[in-house]
């Protein structure tokens, strides 16, 4: 980042989180680690694949947010049926979306079960382009045939705050090369995924939070994604007290090999970790 755009952000007033309250525990779960490819990729031999440990293994990119009761995912990809029953969640209040590739919405079929347990349809927060992807993807499910089965979606707005019941969320508006796609912030905790840059409204939204997630999906640059060096760049500016890489590629290299090379507060994610915000 240049020293003009450090200073453009410095300059603007921090964002007031009056909306986001403080809670006594956030519990996330990082349910998959991946780029859209996933880790091993299929017919690979490269040495990550072929070798790769329990932290080298990495489903499509998704967090579990457990708080206040309620009990929401960021993205439904397509690993999304195995990553509920792998996490046990018995419950899902709502999906939030950070854009409709489909290594984030390809799931979105199996809220199914939680259509039939909790007798309701699935709330997904969505921009008005990502939701008219998902009529298109799932157009059965919104068909006015009532053909019985059929996943039950009910579409919501994303604009510049949501709020499920008590728990509020900030909305983060960051490019994936030219497309808007959404993180998200909720209270002292922020996840972006599958970005290239982040504006200065956006990182003025960051600059207070203490743990942030943000993608870098390996070491040699990428038209779309933060490679690790990019990442690790805007990390060091906005000095959470912990950050997480996610959004991780077979090219990366092995887990444990890449912790090691990195700043003391910042850590590879990998699936199945679950910290406490």
């Amino acid at each position: 980042m240049s020293k003009n755009s450090k200073k453009y952000v410095r300059n603007l007033h921090f964002h007031t989180f009056e909306s986001i309250q403080s809670f006594i525990e956030m519990k996330i779960t990082f349910l998959g680690t991946g780029t859209s490819q996933g880790v091993p990729v299929i017919a690979c031999h490269c040495q990550v694949c072929r070798e790769g440990t329990r932290k080298d293994k990495r489903l499509r990119s998704s967090v579990l947010v457990e708080l206040n009761n309620k009990t929401f995912v960021i993205d439904a990809g397509p690993d999304f049926r195995y990553q509920m029953l792998r996490q046990g969640v018995e419950s899902l209040d709502a999906i939030l979306v950070t854009h409709c590739h489909k290594d984030h919405i390809a799931g979105l079929d199996d809220v199914r079960s939680y259509n039939y347990l909790q007798k309701k349809p699935m709330d997904v927060y969505a921009s008005s382009r990502d939701q008219k992807a998902i009529k298109q993807e799932f157009s059965y499910a919104f068909s006015k045939n009532n053909y019985p089965g059929l996943p039950s979606i009910n579409l919501l707005d994303v604009k510049n705050e949501i709020i499920i019941d008590n728990v509020h969320i900030d909305v983060l508006p960051v490019l994936h090369l030219k497309m808007e796609v959404y993180g998200y912030r909720i209270g002292d905790f922020a996840y972006i995924t599958d970005t290239n840059y982040i504006p200065g409204n956006t990182m003025a939204k960051l600059l207070d939070c203490k743990v942030i997630v943000l993608n870098g999906l390996r070491k040699e640059e990428h038209v779309s994604h933060y490679n690790l060096e990019k990442a690790i760049k805007v990390l060091e500016f906005l000095r959470p007290e912990k950050a997480y890489i996610t959004h991780i590629s077979h090219f990366m290299g092995f887990h444990e090999e890449v912790q090691k090379e990195l700043p003391d507060f910042i850590f590879l994610a990998y699936d199945g970790l679950s910290i406490e915000v």
